[in-house]
């Protein structure tokens, strides 16, 4: 039997290793055919932006300047010296300066020695400092924190954590080596979008679980739900006349390329079913987990067992999962919900502002994605586990032989 098992891993092994093959020749490829035709947005700004440590505070001065003729706003300059780290002025020390505007509600702390720093050139000699304090550096505080997230992961998950944490890499270099320079590049939106969500789908569900029943259930449920996300949106886009514009940011990037402006009603489609496939591949691997470990126990379980079973384990993930999705969307847009409480008394207007109806969209159609998931998802397990035994997990499932044990 230890034979066996070491065949199986062998086997699981190279599955394994031909999924992220394929999956870099997929984010290769994808990103080639994306930057074929991209073009950088090229402004008038060539300033440099290096990275400091603040040595000294040398100086401080308040100037007055005039608004109206009758109101009058300040400004405090701080001058320090700091020492570069990187660029080709590294280990050097600059002269660079902060300016603090007091007729703007909110302004940075004033720098003090230690402090991390970025700073950046005016060109053409526009400023008396050539350097000047773009912002504090808080890259270095999220790679610790990601350290220490990527650390517990592999310390509670072991090699599943392992395949987590490659999964999720992967699926950053898919949006954003490959999804984004797409878009920006004038490439149809939809297409990508789609097929981004389904490499998404494939590979993380593939990596983190082998290729057996269970992921195949999970990968078809999952794709279901997102489809159903996928012409909702379609629907809901024409029927409500989106156009788009969202806040000021849309406005933007509309203008990126006057003569081949984004289509702003594609970004939405795109950031709803790309939004929505993380919270819909969950619970269908919670559901075909939840059986497949049911089919585990129970071997002689039939179809109409099983299918019982995954509905009745899906009204229970329903209500969180529909909450974890709304909820999300509301945080991340929290900003926006408070200034337009604050600046609408109607409630007929707010409900119909094109920013609050896309949240609104985002949220019920990934909600209606995870209804169309739950029985789909049961419907597949019912189907493949029916007479799968007892290898419903353990089918090319990436595992050291040693972890078995005797059999």
């Amino acid at each position: 039997m230890k034979q066996a098992v070491k065949k199986i891993s062998k086997k699981s092994i190279l599955v394994y290793l031909a999924v992220v093959m394929i999956s870099v020749v997929y984010i290769l490829v994808g990103h080639e055919i994306a930057m074929t035709s991209y073009q950088p947005f090229s402004g008038d700004d060539n300033s440099i932006v290096i990275k400091a440590t603040v040595q000294e505070v040398t100086d401080r001065y308040m100037e007055m300047y005039e608004i109206s003729e009758t109101e009058f706003a300040q400004n405090e300059t701080i001058l320090f010296t700091a020492e570069v780290r990187s660029g080709d002025l590294k280990g050097e020390v600059v002269e660079a300066a902060q300016t603090l505007d007091y007729f703007t509600a909110l302004n940075p702390r004033v720098v003090e020695p230690g402090d991390k720093v970025l700073l950046y050139t005016i060109p053409d000699g526009m400023a008396e400092n050539q350097w000047l304090l773009s912002d504090y550096q808080r890259s270095d505080q999220i790679l610790m924190l990601l350290a220490v997230f990527l650390v517990l992961v592999l310390a509670f998950g072991r090699w599943q954590g392992f395949n987590t944490i490659v999964s999720l890499s992967l699926t950053c270099l898919a949006v954003f080596y490959v999804f984004v320079p797409a878009v920006l590049a004038g490439e149809n939106i939809y297409t990508w979008a789609i097929v981004t969500c389904v490499y998404m789908t494939f590979m993380t569900l593939f990596i983190v679980n082998g290729v057996n029943r269970k992921s195949i259930a999970a990968v078809l449920g999952c794709l279901a739900g997102v489809a159903l996300a996928g012409v909702l949106t379609v629907i809901m886009d024409q029927s409500m006349m989106l156009t788009g514009v969202l806040d000021e940011n849309s406005v933007i990037l509309y203008g990126l390329k006057p003569e081949n402006p984004l289509d702003l009603r594609a970004v939405i489609f795109a950031s709803i079913i790309i939004g929505a496939v993380g919270a819909i591949m969950d619970v269908s691997i919670s559901i075909a987990a939840a059986l497949a470990e049911l089919k585990e126990k129970v071997p002689n379980i039939g179809f109409k067992e099983l299918f019982q079973s995954g509905m009745t384990i899906s009204r229970d993930i329903m209500g969180t999962m529909a909450n974890t999705l709304i909820l999300a969307y509301i945080g991340g847009f929290m900003s926006g919900v408070l200034l337009m409480v604050a600046y609408n008394s109607s409630m007929l207007d707010l409900f119909n502002r094109e920013m609050i109806v896309v949240e609104c969209l985002q949220s019920l159609v990934g909600s209606l994605g995870i209804l169309m998931t739950l029985p789909f998802t049961s419907f597949i397990c019912a189907l493949l586990f029916r007479g799968s035994g007892s290898s419903v997990n353990n089918q090319q499932k990436i595992m050291p032989a040693e972890e078995h044990g005797n059999v």
